[in-house]
């Protein structure tokens, strides 16, 4: 299949994202679609050689409670939980969408709603939405629209859209792991004005290694082992069978049977990513991984000695994994914030372009 025509159908099989890892002097590999492309030489991204972790400055929690404060809307964050627990209790799909929605925000650009823009400053509406590995793939836009146009109505020019999506990230795990994840989730971000498809090839995807993956966590400031706890989110969510049918023969051999039957050799079908409790945001997945009852290569590869403590931990220790996952949705959401002391922000009034 041509590289453009597969391009148009990523689905939600990876959230990572982050710089491409190069694994020699002049070539780099794409998670997504394994199309090698040069680097220049000394580009290797040394996987220990972690940035500072972010730091969040000018957030803060119940950001928007602060009687004295422009940016007072006290309704925002019930809106949005609104908006986010209706989306979920029809289609629990959504809430999946909508934690990845966040993953890939914040991890191309920072968390500055640029995967929502259709148009931006610049004009460009060749934007992150129609890179390979979102378009015709993200879910979730209308959720964040009708929280917008609500708060907008409620406070209008005070809420960003940056915000929403973090919040609705938070709720949507809050509904799907029926209440036993609760967020801590600050405010004040600010929108950017800037967007672009061609940055989305830094997002690693269902073929990368381990090395790739903790590579890109460490671009962000962010450990290994936040990099294990995020991947837990591949516990909710459906995958085509293009991305995990080379696998099979890795696989359980009962899972394998299971999927290739499913699949039934077409590669645009898709499949549960897991197959016990695929609508509850868990644990589960740390188990598949053990069990090897995991799609993708970049699940598979969690069973090294490298990360198999933390798949352990996570898969043994009632509440452990919760609670990480918990800290490293925060800490992620504190990627390259922006807040109005930056130039060439703003908070948007349509969440998909930018402000006139």
């Amino acid at each position: 299949m041509a590289t453009s025509k597969l391009a148009a159908f990523v689905v939600l099989a990876a959230f990572l994202a982050g710089p491409a890892a190069c694994e020699g002097a002049s070539i780099c590999f794409n998670g997504w679609l394994r199309t090698p492309r040069f680097c220049p030489r000394g580009s290797r991204l040394n996987r220990r050689q972690r940035g500072a972790s972010p730091s969040g400055l000018g957030l803060g929690y119940g950001y928007y409670n602060n009687r004295r404060s422009p940016s007072y809307c006290p309704r925002a964050e019930g809106i949005v939980r609104g908006a986010v627990s209706e989306a979920v209790a029809a289609n629990p799909g959504i809430g999946a969408g909508l934690i990845r929605l966040f993953f890939h925000d914040c991890f191309v650009r920072g968390c500055d709603a640029s995967v929502l823009l259709t148009m931006t400053n610049s004009k460009n509406n060749d934007t992150e939405r129609e890179g390979p590995p979102n378009k015709n793939s993200l879910r979730g836009f209308e959720v964040i629209d009708t929280a917008k146009r609500a708060i907008e109505a409620a406070c209008p020019g005070r809420v960003s859209c940056a915000d929403i999506v973090a919040f609705a990230a938070r709720d949507a795990s809050y509904f799907l792991s029926n209440r036993r994840i609760n967020i801590r989730m600050p405010g004040g971000r600010y929108d950017g004005r800037e967007s672009f498809a061609n940055e989305t090839d830094q997002l690693p995807g269902p073929f990368s290694n381990v090395t790739e993956l903790q590579a890109s966590f460490a671009a962000k400031g962010l450990t290994s082992d936040e990099m294990v706890t995020l991947s837990g989110a591949h516990t909710i969510g459906r995958a085509r069978c293009m991305f995990f049918s080379s696998r099979f023969s890795e696989m359980d051999p009962t899972f394998a049977a299971k999927l290739r039957a499913q699949c039934n050799g077409n590669d645009n079908a898709s499949v549960n990513q897991d197959d016990v409790t695929p609508d509850v945001l868990d644990k589960q997945y740390y188990r598949n991984v053990i069990d090897r009852k995991v799609l993708f290569t970049s699940d598979a590869v969690l069973n090294s000695t490298e990360t198999m403590r933390q798949v352990r931990e996570n898969a043994n220790r009632a509440g452990a994994w919760e609670r990480k996952f918990e800290r490293a949705m925060e800490n992620m959401g504190k990627i390259g914030v922006k807040t109005k002391a930056d130039q060439g922000t703003e908070i948007r009034r349509v969440c998909s372009r930018v402000n006139n």
